[in-house]
C-alpha cells in the first residue's frame, strides 16, 4: 500500500476517497475540535494577548502624554478593534478546518482528509509510520504526532496546519485538536501493533512527543 495524495470531490465513505478494499475495516473517524485547534494550533490566545498588551501600552502612552482618561480609553479601544479582526478570522478558520477535516483510522492505515477550499486525502499506510506520539494539553485535548519512515515524505505545505510546527526538513503529520486524544492513541497503538505482530504495553503520555506506537515500537 503506497502513500498517496488524492484530490477528490466525491466520497463513497465520508472522509475516504474510495471504498475500503476487502479485509480492511474502519476503526475510528474524528476531526479537530475547533476551540482546542484555535488555541493550540493557531495560537489564538497569544494573538489576542498580543493586542491586549498593545492596547494597554497605547492607553499608558496617551496618559503619559497628558491625554484624558476618555482619550486613552478610546485609543486602547481602537487597538482592540484592529486586533479583533485577526482574532475573528483565526477563529473562523479554525471552525472551517474542524468542519472540513476528517481523520480516519482503519485496520491498515490513517487517512487525513484535509483542505478547506480544495479537499484532498493523505493516505498513510502503517508501513509508512515509524513512530507515533501523544501530546496532551491542560484543557484535556491533545495531538497525535507521527514520524514517517524514510523514504516516505509529504510536503509541509500540503500538511499544514496538520503538521508538526517548525519541522520543515522532515515534515511530520499531526492529528490536531482531538477531544479524546488518549482513546485515539490507544486505538492507533493497537492497530499498529497488530499490523507489526507485537504486543501492546502501557506507556504514559509525555508533554513533548513521546513514543506511543510504530511498526518497530511497542504500542500504548
Amino acid at each position: 500500500m503506497s502513500m498517496i495524495l488524492t484530490e477528490h470531490g466525491f466520497e463513497p465513505i465520508r472522509g475516504l476517497p474510495e471504498q475500503l478494499p476487502p479485509g480492511e475495516s474502519l476503526l475510528w473517524q474524528g476531526a479537530p475540535a475547533w476551540r482546542p485547534f484555535a488555541r493550540h494550533a493557531l495560537k489564538l490566545r497569544w494573538v489576542a494577548g498580543y493586542f491586549a498588551v498593545l492596547a494597554a501600552w497605547r492607553a499608558g502612552a496617551l496618559i503619559a502624554d497628558g491625554a484624558s482618561a476618555l482619550e486613552a480609553t478610546t485609543g486602547a479601544a481602537v487597538v482592540m478593534a484592529v486586533g479583533l479582526v485577526p482574532v475573528v478570522l483565526l477563529a473562523l478558520y479554525a471552525a472551517l478546518v474542524a468542519r472540513s477535516t476528517v481523520y480516519s483510522l482503519t485496520t491498515r492505515r490513517l487517512v487525513l482528509r484535509v483542505g478547506v477550499a480544495l479537499p484532498f486525502s493523505i493516505n498513510l499506510p502503517f508501513s509508512a509510520i515509524q513512530n507515533a506520539g501523544l501530546r496532551l494539553h491542560a484543557d484535556g485535548s491533545g495531538d497525535i504526532l507521527l514520524d514517517l519512515a524514510k523514504p516516505h515524505r509529504v510536503a509541509w505545505l500540503m500538511l499544514w496546519p496538520h503538521a508538526r510546527p517548525w519541522q520543515f526538513r522532515d515534515p511530520a503529520p499531526m492529528l490536531r485538536g482531538l477531544a479524546q486524544p488518549e482513546m485515539v492513541a490507544q486505538m492507533l497503538g493497537r492497530a499498529l501493533a497488530a499490523t507489526a505482530g507485537q504486543s501492546v504495553t502501557a506507556a504514559a503520555p509525555l508533554a513533548e512527543p513521546g513514543r506511543v506506537a510504530g511498526p518497530a515500537a511497542a504500542a500504548a
